[in-house]
């Protein structure tokens, strides 16, 4: 079982991979891998930086060959994933959109159907675009049709839309349980979609 932790934030080792890093600790203990994408590189020998629909359906001709197809790959062959992003102006960093953006003909493709997903995030302040962010990245799963796993846990509470904390994010507690609950549902929910589909 592959779990792929995308870190959306242009910062490798920021509050967004310490959210991350909560979550694979789980994920690990859980007896899954862990793959980390981190978006900005994934981009960075892309033909262009962001998506101008050149054809209808995607040919991909902007990223064959590059470190972003190889990233839509492990993400495609992964049971589950987690994709996190700092708060900028109350939504995910541009490095994440041009990421998504980018995946018009994995969308074509089907290839993230039912694939669960989760989220994490954290802004400068308590109430610092969080919870806006988190939807903005379940939004862009569910336009890929994957299937949305919030932070709760039976074990723990029912949970809310996914791990969000307040920088730094080293330092807030909650902050890091509720990721560390996010990886241990995503794995339970990409188990029980690999028992279904046999």
């Amino acid at each position: 079982m592959k779990i792929v932790l995308v870190n959306g934030s242009p910062n490798r080792t920021g509050n967004t991979a310490t959210l991350l890093d909560a979550a694979a600790e789980e994920i690990t203990k859980a007896g899954a891998a862990v793959i980390r994408i981190e978006a900005a590189e994934a981009l960075a020998d892309a033909r262009w930086p962001f998506c101008t629909a050149c054809s209808t359906p995607c040919r991909a001709v902007c990223f064959q060959g590059t470190a972003l197809e190889k990233a839509y790959a492990e993400i495609t062959s992964a049971d589950g994933v987690i994709i996190g992003s700092p708060v900028y102006f109350g939504t995910v960093s541009a490095q994440l959109k041009a990421f998504f953006d980018k995946t018009r003909q994995v969308r074509g493709q089907k290839a993230w159907i039912g694939k669960p997903g989760g989220a994490v995030t954290c802004g400068a302040a308590r109430f610092g675009g969080q919870e806006t962010t988190v939807r903005a990245i379940h939004d862009m799963m569910l336009v890929h049709g994957m299937t949305l796993v919030g932070d709760g846990y039976l074990e723990n509470d029912c949970g809310h839309f996914g791990a969000s904390a307040q920088k730094p994010a080293a330092t807030d507690a909650d902050g890091l349980k509720r990721a560390q609950i996010l990886g241990r549902r995503v794995v339970e929910a990409a188990r029980a979609r690999s028992l279904r589909n046999g």
